[in-house]
């Protein structure tokens, strides 16, 4: 049930999701029932069967030179405006197929064929070892992937065959869910500058390759997934599965425990009483605190709120984070709306930093 509801947030986020499982255990069926779940159309196409020009296109000449004309299946996703494009058994696609669909997953693009933003890529692989003709994934493509793994739920199957197959509560995203991915993106950040080693990790081993693993693609979608998860209250397995699935286990697991550890405030709280507030000595903390309420004043910029992110900064500088502080700080200065004026006081411990770099 945590996988179908992973899947679920990950295609209304458009993030492009792999299925891992062995023959059988009922990928295509439950994408299926998803798509027709969240009313987008599906189109079906077997990767295992497909040469390089279905997906790079077909050049066709015309007036104005020659054009890569995509397939029938990329009008009908194109003319819908949403929709799920389900590449089959992308495992048994042989490696000049994987090369041709870089595009096609990373930016939706079908030959000269611009996809909707709407329509999200699901792909579907059996473990090379189950799969006939099997590849490894290349790395650039396994890594535009959210990877999630297929377990057998037997009670699931024996009720679905009792009762008939259907997926229901499934979680549907509010319109406003992208507006906290900047938040999230900073606590990613936070992170990162926290384990910079874990911002790229490439596997050595071909297999763990073509999985799951840290890039700053990978962390950019974990950041998205991340807003999308919370915006429909997923519990912790749901997050924990669509975190492993962008950056891999490990990176996940300390991921996850410094996200615990960090106790962060509300940044609302903050920007509500910036006078009484004091940040931890703990750097990475503070850090993820000042990013934090950053991140929260320009989502809803205000005269208000622009003052009082200055002040939480100017008293992060004189409590010795002046470093941490003037990271927040040009962020805070690169999203000035004309009408807001500098509360010079507050600005002029950063004031060198931000005319360097043309922001005053």
């Amino acid at each position: 049930m945590s996988t179908n509801c992973a899947l679920a947030i990950a295609i209304q986020a458009g993030v492009p999701i792999l299925t891992w499982g062995p023959p059988g255990v009922g990928k295509t069926a439950s994408i299926t029932m998803l798509a027709d779940g969240l009313a987008l159309p599906l189109e079906v196409v077997l990767a295992s069967i497909r040469e390089p020009s279905d997906f790079s296109g077909l050049p066709v000449i015309g007036e104005e030179g020659v054009r890569m004309e995509p397939p029938a299946w990329a009008h009908r996703l194109a003319r819908a405006g949403k929709g799920v494009l389900f590449l089959d058994e992308i495992s048994t696609a042989p490696p000049a197929v994987q090369s041709a669909l870089l595009r096609v997953v990373l930016d939706r693009v079908v030959g000269d064929l611009a996809l909707p933003n709407r329509v999200t890529v699901v792909a579907s692989a059996n473990p090379p070892e189950q799969a006939v003709g099997g590849w490894d994934l290349s790395a650039p493509l396994a890594n535009r992937f959210c990877h999630l793994f297929w377990s057998l739920d037997t009670q699931g199957w024996v009720d679905g065959m009792i009762g008939g197959w259907s997926i229901s509560d499934l979680p549907h995203l509010p319109s406003s869910w992208e507006n906290s991915i900047r938040e999230k993106e900073m606590l990613v950040a936070a992170f990162v500058r926290h384990r910079p080693h874990l911002l790229l990790q490439v596997p050595k081993d071909e297999g763990q390759a073509g999985k799951a693993w840290p890039s700053p693609r990978s962390w950019s979608m974990t950041a998205r997934l991340l807003a999308a998860a919370e915006s429909v209250l997923a519990n912790e397995d749901v997050v924990a599965t669509l975190t492993a699935g962008c950056i891999g286990e490990g990176a996940c697991l300390e991921f996850l425990a410094w996200c615990r550890d960090l106790d962060l405030p509300d940044p609302e709280d903050i920007l509500a009483n910036p006078t009484y507030f004091r940040l931890p000595d703990r750097g990475d903390q503070a850090f993820a605190i000042l990013v934090s309420v950053i991140a929260a004043a320009v989502g809803r910029l205000t005269e208000e709120r622009w003052s009082a992110a200055w002040r939480v900064l100017a008293q992060a500088s004189e409590h010795g984070k002046r470093d941490i502080a003037a990271v927040a700080a040009k962020r805070l200065a690169a999203a000035r709306k004309p009408e807001l004026s500098l509360p010079l006081k507050e600005v002029q411990e950063f004031a060198p930093l931000l005319q360097k770099g043309g922001l005053m």
